[in-house]
């Protein structure tokens, strides 16, 4: 960038050093984002913003139509670089990630209103990355009324959510599509291992005889116990443990599974930190690969968008040939078809979802 004659946060164009045109953008004065390219539009910013959010929520119409909790706005993806808005129920959750979108908040909430007429919206703005853009974190209710937990049905299982302090804006909505499909793969004696709320665990007790749920998290696993008595799913066994501490003593037991969930959080939330992570997928993997029956079902994940798909399945490839498990990769899938991947910005394909079977 040569120059520069904005404030920030401001709808500006982008020109090339010829002067040639080159899109909009939203431009930050503190970011090494300097500009979020948001390409042509209405020469209105209230036309241009309304025609994008529209176009964003037919998509989600088709598919993630009935859905009471599922992203409308997912940034990059629906040309809106930086703001969120996810549903929940009556309730909206809007983050604005940077000086652009932050600076047009009150116009997004009135569009939406609009648009969604929502019970209540809230803004999230508690993100560590607004601290990147010069910008405050703060969580407020902007329009209507929230509730301190907000009930939304995912499938047939009900939740319990926390939109003010859950993780993300209280569920992982980008594994949403995935927990419904672990449960046509569940049988026999299912773990879930980092569970959260039990997005996956209470999709596979469905079909289970039982599942043992673990996470870290004293709240995560009080809430998930309190949705599995919330769903009469007696078969759910919730504990608190340090994951990689709790694998090693199963295998130790010689405990077997018949169905195995690995979701743990980004292990390479930077590309320095890659080499750390790889070993840490690979422990969990091969750990949960020793523990699970010939015959029985491996659904393992990564959120870490420095951790490619090649490397994910050579990880895979190395945890099963040390653990003396042949495997099959049965499916490959990614987040939420909510959650769209932009071509050209692979930022936005973070989320793998793979489904082994053990021979």
């Amino acid at each position: 960038m040569l120059s520069v004659d904005a404030e920030p946060g401001d709808l500006v164009d982008v020109r090339s050093e010829r002067g040639r045109p080159l899109g909009r953008a939203f431009f930050s004065s503190t970011s090494q984002i300097t500009l979020r390219m948001l390409g042509e539009g209405p020469r209105d910013v209230r036309a241009f913003f309304a025609e994008r959010l529209e176009a964003a929520l037919a998509y989600r119409t088709r598919v993630a139509a009935g859905a009471q909790a599922c992203r409308l706005v997912n940034g990059e993806a629906d040309r809106i670089p930086s703001l969120i808005v996810d549903r929940y129920g009556d309730v909206l959750v809007i983050q604005t990630l940077s000086q652009g979108t932050d600076r047009h908040l009150d116009l997004f909430i009135e569009l939406l209103q609009a648009r969604v007429k929502p019970a209540g919206i809230l803004v999230r703005n508690d993100p560590k990355v607004r601290v990147l853009e010069g910008l405050e974190q703060v969580v407020e209710v902007r329009a209507g009324t929230v509730p301190d937990l907000v009930d939304v049905m995912e499938g047939d299982i009900a939740y319990r959510v926390d939109v003010r302090h859950g993780q993300k804006t209280g569920l992982f909505l980008d594994q949403r599509e995935n927990h419904l499909v672990a449960g046509t793969y569940a049988s026999g004696r299912g773990l879930d291992a980092f569970s959260y709320h039990g997005g996956f665990a209470l999709q596979m007790a469905r079909h289970c005889d039982s599942v043992l749920a673990l996470d870290g998290s004293e709240p995560a696993i009080a809430a998930l116990a309190d949705n599995a008595a919330r769903n009469g799913l007696a078969n759910v066994e919730a504990r608190v443990a340090n994951v990689f501490d709790e694998l090693r003593e199963l295998e130790i037991s010689k405990a077997r599974f018949d169905t195995i969930v690995l979701d743990p959080p980004a292990f390479a939330k930077t590309k320095a930190s890659l080499s750390k992570a790889l070993g840490g997928y690979k422990e969990i993997n091969l750990r949960a690969l020793k523990l699970l029956r010939p015959g029985g079902i491996l659904i393992t994940c990564t959120c870490s968008y420095h951790v490619s798909e090649p490397l994910f399945l050579e990880v895979l490839e190395r945890s099963a040939a040390d653990a003396l498990a042949p495997v099959v990769l049965v499916e490959k899938r990614l987040q939420a078809r909510d959650h769209p991947v932009l071509l050209g910005v692979p930022e936005t394909s973070y989320l793998k979802c793979l489904v082994l079977r053990r021979l």
